[in-house]
């Protein structure tokens, strides 16, 4: 049968690009972050890292430690897969450039807080907002029409 065909916008995917490319490198500049409070810190969580170590050291180094036990992995994947569906969908260019700047913000906003160790709400709100835009876009694209 004839289908249709449906193109991108050109800006709405230019748009998307550069808001997951900049999450993408906020979540691998976590990676190194991470490693630094490990080692600072002398946090490990993993049994193969200390294993050089005498065994006394090592039950101190396997322990958890709140500056390096921090992601975002949670709002940040979705988005990537929510924000590239929601892309084809062909929303307005100003619909998805708030659903974009609202989520890199609340991601950037998010890691200042963690790592600045600023009071809550801060870190709270901006999760909710992340969190708000990926069911935003959820919702926008479960309701423009289901394929079950």
């Amino acid at each position: 049968g004839g289908g249709v065909v449906h193109t991108i916008q050109v800006e709405v995917f230019q748009a998307f690009s550069t808001y997951a490319a900049i999450v993408g490198v906020k979540i691998l500049l976590m990676g190194p972050l991470t490693a630094y409070y490990r080692f600072t810190k002398g946090a490990f969580a993993n049994p193969e890292d200390v294993a050089l170590k005498p065994a006394e050291e090592r039950k101190k180094l396997l322990v958890t430690h709140p500056d390096v036990e921090r992601n975002d992995l949670e709002t940040s994947v979705p988005f990537l897969v929510l924000g590239l569906l929601f892309a084809l969908k062909e929303p307005s260019l100003a619909v998805a450039l708030l659903h974009f700047r609202l989520f890199a913000g609340s991601r950037l906003v998010h890691t200042v807080s963690y790592v600045g160790a600023l009071p809550q709400p801060c870190r709270a709100l901006s999760w909710m907002v992340g969190m708000g835009v990926n069911f935003s876009m959820a919702y926008r694209l479960l309701s423009s029409g289901l394929m079950l």
